[in-house]
């Protein structure tokens, strides 16, 4: 396969590639301390087990967060669960009203949607629309104006997995301090891109995982604040006991492990990461933006403060984002969230920032990331280019 001819991956919001000095420090965690970490009569779980707790220090240490704050799941969507309905459950004496945002992630409304079958209120906030140069950003002030004296739990993605948008979590998390109420954010998307630390935030829940990070598959965290004034949740998984009983079943040593090296590599090369993979996203957006009327979703890419550095979504008028990537099977790219993939409803993000059903139909999603070089950026650009002027002259004659 040559140059010209080998795929290029620009969906990293949706995966990313294991870097393989992260495989490398997994495999002996495979072949030789393959033990259980919960098997504490023998040295091959006491080797598991000292791994698992060697990677906990890193990963609380990565976030500003102790080590026995840090709960391993499978995943980030099991730590959304978790947290959520652990959180309601532990707090349902107080109140029963929940607030979200519109634009959260599947795995964040999924549960709400269950939640308020149980007879919880849930309320979605609305985010700032297009074409604000902070479109998709919260409100903080809408937040303070929604909280009521029975609101238990607010949840406010820190970054977008579909627009970049980057919230301000500190601004919301003083109104939630100041009323009582807990507060979990989803941080999936911005684990180890941008500086993530749980007091500079003021968050009393974080969800993580480390496939969006250049780490395995299957393995998650839920920080869970502790300290003077500790959050309860209660468990959704029941079994042996383990992390602290709230998420039971046989550790996932090598992923933990793997989940670390990874989170340690993101804060090593972060500076230089960001600034070289904005880099490329400008690049791309420069080359794509030639082509006639083309729009930006999301904040504005001259506002890195509010947008991920890896993140750009655009909208070809008079193309059909799906037919796109059908015709550039070269190009890896997405028309929305990859967990919602099985979904046949259009982006609900791109119609909460209020665009229209074709802007939204023709929308695609970029996620640059590690791997990609300026040699991919232009030979994907040119592709996609060439594809969108054959489909719009189809669609013009």
């Amino acid at each position: 396969m040559t140059a010209d001819t080998r795929p290029i991956y620009l969906d990293n919001h949706a995966t990313t590639r294991c870097d393989p000095r992260v495989v490398e420090a997994m495999m002996p965690f495979f072949l030789d301390d393959y033990g259980n970490a919960g098997s504490v009569h023998h040295q091959f779980g006491h080797r598991a087990k000292d791994a698992v707790e060697d990677a906990r220090r890193r990963v609380a240490h990565a976030i500003g967060a102790s080590p026995r704050e840090i709960i391993f799941t499978s995943g980030a969507t099991e730590s959304n669960n978790l947290a959520l309905h652990g959180a309601a459950a532990r707090r349902s004496g107080k109140g029963r009203h929940i607030i979200s945002v519109q634009t959260e992630h599947s795995s964040v409304l999924g549960p709400l949607r269950e939640l308020g079958q149980r007879g919880f209120e849930i309320t979605l906030l609305p985010v700032r629309p297009a074409p604000r140069p902070d479109a998709g950003r919260l409100d903080p002030d809408a937040l303070a104006r929604a909280i009521r004296p029975d609101t238990i739990l607010v949840s406010v993605m820190l970054a977008n997995n579909e627009i970049g948008v980057i919230q301000p979590l500190a601004e919301l998390s003083a109104i939630c301090r100041q009323r009582g109420v807990v507060l979990h954010t989803d941080a999936t998307q911005a684990l180890g891109k941008i500086p993530v630390d749980v007091d500079a935030l003021g968050v009393d829940l974080l969800s993580g995982s480390a496939h969006k990070i250049y780490g395995p598959k299957g393995v998650g965290l839920l920080y869970v604040r502790g300290g003077a004034n500790p959050r309860r949740l209660e468990p959704m998984i029941h079994g042996g006991g383990q992390e602290n009983h709230l998420r039971s079943g046989t550790l996932n040593v090598p992923g933990i492990v793997g989940f670390a090296a990874a989170l340690d590599l993101c804060l090593a090369e972060m500076a230089e990461e960001a600034d070289r993979i904005g880099r490329l996203r400008q690049r791309l957006f420069d080359r794509l933006n030639r082509l006639p009327d083309v729009a930006l979703n999301g904040p504005s890419l001259d506002l890195p403060e509010m947008r991920l550095p890896g993140n750009l979504n655009l909208s070809f008028s008079r193309v059909d984002g799906e037919t796109l990537m059908l015709l550039v099977p070269q190009v890896a790219v997405s028309s929305g969230a990859a967990c919602s993939s099985t979904e046949p409803d259009p982006s609900h993000v791109l119609q909460a920032l209020g665009l229209g059903a074709q802007a939204v139909r023709s929308s695609i999603r970029f996620g640059l990331g590690r791997f990609n070089t300026a040699d991919e950026i232009d030979r994907a650009a040119d592709l996609l280019a060439a594809a969108i002027e054959r489909l719009r002259g189809v669609a013009d004659a």
